[in-house]
């Protein structure tokens, strides 16, 4: 296969992939992949009627390949590309059981929990009912009664205010200590800057006194389903994530029945914010080694 760097080029033919794949993480989607390109250096190849989708930075991985997956012949193409076999990331779990089936004894799978995505009720986070939801409805409530807010949704002619936003956040968070998230701020640079080349991007803002104190960006990545890419909030404002969170899926979230906020990263205050919104199910996913040609 020869790959090429990802380009916005790319982006409706990958789509339409991406449309017909059976089982869809938000990994996958072009935003997400737009978004940490700089920082990932993805590349692309097509082989098999398939994407298949690699990271160059900081080391060569290959993930899932995107496309009808049931349209393959899996035990001719897998020989044919890695015949000394090679190892997939992010895998979701229908892919790594079709391959299991079509190569027995040649697939190793792992479950990659690290990498689980987080899918919600959007009718709960909306609603916040019940006990489950009590600390996080107090919140919501401390901020609706102590600021004066309001809320807009996030275009064009908003991006400038979100960007030095953005910066404030990241002088707050200190973000040029941090790798990680200086390559999030750097991702969500690349996601606003693209705004209009970018396909099925939504979100919202929240003005505390008239300024930017929270937004929201995200996607419509399936019929049924939006991913939340980056949400901030002035961590100096008490219950603005909360807010931010509840209103931005209330005004903004009409048609959906479903939430994805992504993976936790394996970081263990991460996974504990995401779960105490109660999660519906996950997005699985695994690493696959295919072990080569038999006696290879």
């Amino acid at each position: 296969m020869e790959f090429a760097p990802l380009s916005l080029d790319f982006q409706r033919e990958y789509r339409a992939l991406l449309a017909i794949t059976p089982e869809k993480a938000s990994d996958y989607s072009f935003v997400n992949l737009w978004a940490w390109n700089a920082h990932r250096g993805y590349e692309v190849a097509m082989a098999h009627g398939l994407a298949w989708v690699r990271l160059s930075r900081p080391e060569a991985v290959l993930w899932a390949p995107v496309g009808d997956w049931a349209a393959v012949d899996w035990e001719q193409a897998l020989p044919q590309q890695f015949p000394g076999g090679t190892l997939f990331e992010r895998v979701p779990p229908l892919l790594a059981s079709l391959l299991e089936q079509a190569l027995p004894g040649q697939i190793q799978s792992e479950s990659q929990r690290s990498e689980w995505e987080y899918v919600y009720s959007l009718e709960e986070l909306v609603d916040l009912p019940g006990n489950r939801f009590h600390k996080k409805k107090n919140l919501l409530n401390q901020f609706l009664k102590s600021a004066e807010w309001s809320f807009e949704p996030l275009g064009p002619e908003t991006i400038r205010e979100v960007l030095a936003m953005q910066a404030n956040w990241c002088a707050w968070k200190d973000c040029a200590g941090s790798e990680g998230l200086a390559a999030e701020n750097e991702a969500i640079s690349r996601t606003l800057d693209a705004w209009d080349a970018l396909g099925g991007l939504v979100g919202g803002v929240i003005r505390v006194d008239g300024r930017i104190a929270a937004y929201t960006v995200a996607e419509a990545f399936t019929g049924d389903t939006l991913v939340i890419h980056f949400e901030k909030g002035n961590p100096e404002i008490k219950g603005i994530y909360q807010a931010i969170n509840q209103m931005f899926l209330d005004r903004m979230g009409s048609g959906f029945a479903w939430v994805n906020r992504e993976q936790d990263m394996g970081d263990e205050g991460l996974r504990q914010a995401k779960m105490s919104y109660n999660p519906s199910r996950f997005v699985e996913k695994f690493h696959v080694r295919f072990l080569g040609r038999k006696g290879g």
